[in-house]
């Protein structure tokens, strides 16, 4: 049930794409899905940004994301923009003063040097009883800013009230893995080192910059997915059996078991050339607007993570994931070993059993072992498909209603988001040395001649 306490979604660095293109659409669809739901959201940001402006960008994501009524009227009605400065005491205190609520939701939607910085100035300036931070990934930008800024919101609030926002794990596709792999005896039994060669799990996009190379050239394909999401889904895959969702201290447990035994063997990075994307042109990256090729930013990021515990030990867990490729590739694949012993006068395809599970849209393939049917003696696969439940909302929907509720069950566990960058870095830093070659792709191709795509 909707809560009756009046929220204020206070949103800093409003002014940017995340909060028209994610944010915005996510809150449009809570508000479709429960219209008795009523929040003021109200945007802040540097830029200057005309009352009107700001009032058509709220409309539309309402539009788009199907929010009509009341709880649309009650947003466009009450929500504004201010122009300020949050790392300016005076400003930022001027700016929650204004604010009248019961229950006031910071969400930073900016870059992670800015938001210690504001996070600073919430610490002299304190915040209202009760106030949620919601924080935006990446959560720093190297181990040690990870810890210090740890240690700067935990002293402005409780860590129950401190979201550190991972949209991957929307309430459906948590739910989707745990139900999977608990709730099926079939999957279960075999779900460790003795029935699992490896695991990977992919996220090939075609998308390429999009306008947004001024984030995603100081960060590329490692720190902005792999960091910040794609180990996550790992540790999802890999806990040990909980007594109930929402259990967070196995997903740390697994993590702090992880790491990438050797960098520059284990770690692969590429960028895209000038090439053709779904019919579309794309130039080289290093030719898009806003990058800046001193950096050396990759597009595309492979590494190969070992679990240290009893369960994993020796299973080979591929993260990868890279922009401007030939086509959308969502998933994780549970690859089983092969069978110890096939009875003599079976033949033909021997390939090992795979478990598919896709995200974006959510289903599952199980690919089995089983007999021709032309010839009963040759083997060959047969794929069975489902799909998986989805929820109404958008994955930032999800989110947002998490937060709005003070369910924690969705937000990333600060322990967690340290062990992150602590098995990224030494990675970070074979590539900052050229310890691992810089290879090239085509746009609109499966990856670098060489590479394994399964």
């Amino acid at each position: 049930m909707a809560p009756s306490r009046s929220t204020t979604l206070l949103i800093l660095g409003a002014s940017g794409d995340l909060t028209s293109r994610l944010l915005l659409p996510g809150i449009a669809t809570l508000l479709r899905s429960q219209p008795s739901r009523r929040v003021e959201i109200v945007g802040a940001d540097l830029r200057e940004l005309a009352a009107g402006d700001w009032h058509d960008r709220v409309r539309t994501a309402l539009n788009v994301g199907g929010a009509q009524g009341a709880a649309a009227k009650s947003v466009l009605s009450s929500t504004r923009y201010v122009s300020t400065d949050a790392t300016d005491p005076v400003a930022l205190r001027a700016l929650l003063d204004s604010i009248a609520c019961d229950r006031l939701v910071i969400y930073f939607a900016l870059p992670p040097h800015i938001s210690e910085l504001v996070c600073g100035t919430l610490e002299q300036i304190g915040v209202p009883d009760g106030t949620i931070l919601a924080i935006e990934k990446p959560f720093g930008d190297s181990l040690e800013s990870a810890r210090r800024l740890n240690a700067l919101v935990t002293r402005i609030v409780p860590e129950e009230r401190i979201f550190r926002i991972d949209h991957f794990l929307g309430l459906h596709t948590v739910l989707n893995l745990l139900g999977l792999r608990f709730a099926n005896r079939l999957l279960e039994p075999t779900w460790d080192r003795d029935g699992i060669e490896r695991v990977e799990i992919l996220y090939d996009e075609t998308v390429t910059l999009e306008g947004r190379a001024g984030y995603y050239d100081r960060n590329g394909a490692l720190r902005d997915m792999i960091q910040s999401h794609l180990l996550q889904i790992m540790a999802l895959i890999a806990i040990e059996p909980i007594a109930s969702v929402g259990e967070r201290d196995p997903i740390s447990q697994v993590l702090r078991a992880a790491s990438v035994v050797d960098p520059v063997r284990h770690s692969r990075r590429a960028r895209y050339t000038a090439g053709a994307v779904e019919g579309r042109d794309v130039p080289d990256y290093v030719a898009e607007e806003g990058v800046d090729p001193s950096l050396g930013t990759e597009t595309l990021a492979e590494v190969q993570v070992e679990i240290a515990n009893p369960r994993w030990a020796g299973v080979p867990f591929i993260l990868r994931s890279g922009k401007a490729l030939a086509g959308v590739r969502k998933r994780a694949i549970v690859h089983w070993k092969a069978p110890a012993h096939v009875p003599k006068g079976l033949s033909g395809r021997d390939t090992p059993d795979r478990f598919v599970i896709d995200f974006k849209p959510d289903g599952f393939e199980l690919h089995l072992t089983t007999n021709g049917k032309g010839d009963p003696f040759t083997l060959e696969q047969t794929v069975l498909r489902g799909e998986l439940g989805g929820g109404s909302l958008l994955p930032y929907g999800e989110v947002l209603a998490s937060i709005l509720d003070s369910d924690p069950r969705l937000a990333v566990r600060g322990d967690a988001a340290e062990e992150c960058w602590r098995i990224v870095e030494p990675v970070l830093d074979a590539w900052r040395s050229d310890a691992v070659p810089m290879h090239e792709y085509r746009a609109g191709s499966r990856g670098p001649r060489g590479w394994r795509t399964n």
